[in-house]
């Protein structure tokens, strides 16, 4: 996996502007710690940093063949037969990457060629006779790519950070901005990358950029279609899918392993993965945790339904890993803390990043790519949303429904501007009126419907992100099986009644897998992601809270309103925060991110 940067201006020799290049793609040396590379041509530039995991020594970037340039992070998991088929149309192979078959396939293919990729990846690719460049991100939007068009052309990176190397970028944050970091912090809107004038790729869609016209549009989403499959042939053909994708992702030239929480998710991934490396003939599975002092002692809420532990050691047991728990101490949590906000460019979702952070840590030490349970709640329906009749038909997005964000701290005369509540009813009109409709499809398979696509589109990609930029920040690449989008368009057109046959959450999943686990592992409930339950953690942070509370110039009551903060510290309150799971401390954590963000980042107001 890797970092790919760049910048494209007509009015401009960027031949001359190697040092500015040089510099946007140095800030994704965590993306790419293997090597790095550039190529400048009269009016695009191109910068490339390397993680290798596929053709160690032939997979050098950027590309270059027939006069067009790839930059290209990502993994192609049909890169083999995709290879062969370019090989009976003529083409000619000088290394075994992927990155290859990504150049070759566009100029055989040309724009058509993402419908033809199964994988993770975001590339550019400058095609010097056409004068175009092309901005590419995957079905699903597992790996990310921001973009800023300005008067003679537009700037790109993997990450904020590499456009906000180049000089002509300024980090400022609009009424828009503002409305997506507190109304909207767990439902962002596609395409837009918080900073003003920032765009994100939006997931299957691709950038075409020529002198006279940019243009963004979509190569791949769900087709609705009726499902006609029984349950049995259903169950089984959910299974041979996330098995194929399972089987395609272990493809590495470098260690790799899995993470394992103990839920039917991540356990079903481990196992899939351990049976397919005894059927080649390789070596037991690596699998990891992480854990926190005290945490068998926490209370079970709605979102998590008791400690991993007992279910990981199970797991892990049955299937025949070789499993490593990562404990994260109250101090390490706190010193990760700015290496995360680092990490994302943005607040993010404060120890929860930071305990990530660190699992990652631990586990790069051994392995450079690992394969995550991650997205299996929205392709079949496991969150708690999902089966809340309230949530359900709620007139909003789901998670949001009884929530307070926020955007309630706002002050009187920033609310006035930033319209938090319009603002999230309007994009969640907006969202709803994309979904893909089935004709004649009504009632609760229609609402179903919907609400799968809010958490594809709305609720999945700040998900990704999180794993993604904090995965890469310590040069581990993470690789997701149940975003394999032939398993999510099957999945999308299941109706709900086989999805959660008797009402059991993800019961479909559960049942295709339940050979491979033990009984109590694939009926266990939902269980988020674990937050701490260190009582230190909380007193830093609310110490921090109060330290800004006494500083009159803290950048956050610019925004925030200072005696809504300091009567809730008063009284004991626990600040609304970005997530919707119970989390006491996120609410403090947003608070003194944003002002930590506002501060590292210089981030203007307009």
């Amino acid at each position: 996996m890797c970092g790919v940067t760049g910048c494209l201006d007509w009015a401009a020799d960027l031949r001359t502007r190697g040092t500015t290049v040089e510099a946007m793609t140095e800030t994704l040396a965590c993306r790419g710690p293997d090597s790095a590379g550039i190529r400048l041509t009269r009016h695009a530039a191109l910068g490339h940093r390397r993680l290798s995991v596929i053709d160690l020594d032939g997979g050098a970037q950027p590309l270059e063949a027939d006069g067009t340039v790839l930059t290209y992070n990502g993994e192609l998991y049909n890169h083999t037969d995709l290879r062969g088929e370019l090989e009976s149309l003529g083409h000619t192979f000088r290394t075994r990457s992927d990155t290859e078959v990504v150049l070759r396939s566009h100029l055989q293919w040309g724009a058509e060629a993402p419908r033809r990729f199964n994988g993770i990846f975001a590339y550019a690719l400058w095609d010097g006779r056409a004068d175009e460049l092309l901005l590419v991100r995957d079905h699903l939007g597992i790996k990310p790519l921001y973009w800023h068009a300005h008067a003679t052309g537009v700037l790109f990176g993997s990450e904020p950070k590499a456009v906000l190397a180049h000089p002509a970028f300024r980090a400022e944050l609009d009424a828009e901005g503002i409305a997506e970091l507190f109304a909207l912090p767990a439902a962002p809107t596609a395409g837009h990358g918080l900073f003003r004038g920032l765009r994100e790729v939006r997931p299957g869609h691709l950038v075409r950029v020529r002198r006279s016209v940019t243009r963004e549009t979509r190569y791949w989403q769900p087709v609705s279609r009726p499902h006609t499959d029984d349950p049995a042939t259903t169950r089984r053909t959910v299974r041979e899918l996330l098995a194929d994708a399972v089987e395609r992702q272990l493809m590495s030239d470098v260690p790799l392993c899995t993470l394992l929480s103990g839920g039917v998710d991540s356990s079903a991934i481990t196992a899939l993965a351990a049976l397919a490396r005894e059927q080649a003939g390789q070596g037991k599975v690596s699998s990891f945790s992480v854990d926190f002092p005290g945490s068998a002692d926490r209370a079970p809420d709605d979102w998590r339904t008791g400690a991993d532990a007992p279910f990981v050691k199970a797991a892990a047991e049955h299937i025949g890993t070789l499993h490593t728990t990562v404990v994260v101490p109250d101090d390490d949590l706190l010193d990760a803390r700015a290496a995360v906000l680092r990490a994302r460019d943005r607040p993010g979702w404060g120890e929860m990043d930071a305990s990530l952070h660190l699992l990652f840590r631990e586990v790069r030490r051994r392995s450079t790519v690992a394969l995550s349970g991650e997205a299996a709640d929205e392709v079949f329906g496991g969150y708690p949303y999902f089966h809340d009749p309230a949530a359900r038909t709620a007139d909003t997005f789901p998670w949001l429904h009884g929530r307070t964000t926020p955007a309630a701290l706002l002050r009187p005369e920033v609310r006035a501007v930033v319209r938090p509540e319009e603002y999230t009813a309007e994009q969640y009109r907006a969202t709803l009126a994309q979904v893909p409709a089935l004709p004649g499809e009504d009632g609760t398979d229609r609402r179903m419907r919907e609400l799968f696509h809010l958490a594809l589109t709305r609720w999945l990609p700040p998900l990704l992100e999180r794993v993604d930029r904090v995965s890469m920040s310590v040069g581990l690449e993470v690789r997701v099986p149940f975003c394999d989008h032939r398993l999510v368009e099957y999945a999308w057109n299941v109706p709900w009644a086989l999805k959660a046959p008797g009402g059991r959450p993800k019961g479909l999943l559960r049942d295709a897998v339940r050979d491979l686990l033990p009984q109590r592992v694939a009926d266990r409930p939902k269980s988020g992601y674990p937050s701490t339950p260190a009582v230190r953690y909380t007193q830093v942070l609310t110490d921090r809270a109060r330290e800004l509370l006494a500083d009159p110039a803290a950048p956050v009551f610019d925004l925030v309103d200072r005696e809504t903060v300091r009567l809730a510290l008063k009284e004991g309150r626990p600040l609304p925060g970005p997530r919707t799971a119970p989390n006491p401390v996120g609410g403090l954590d947003h608070l003194v991110q944003v002002d930590e963000w506002l501060r590292a980042y210089r981030v203007g107001l307009r």
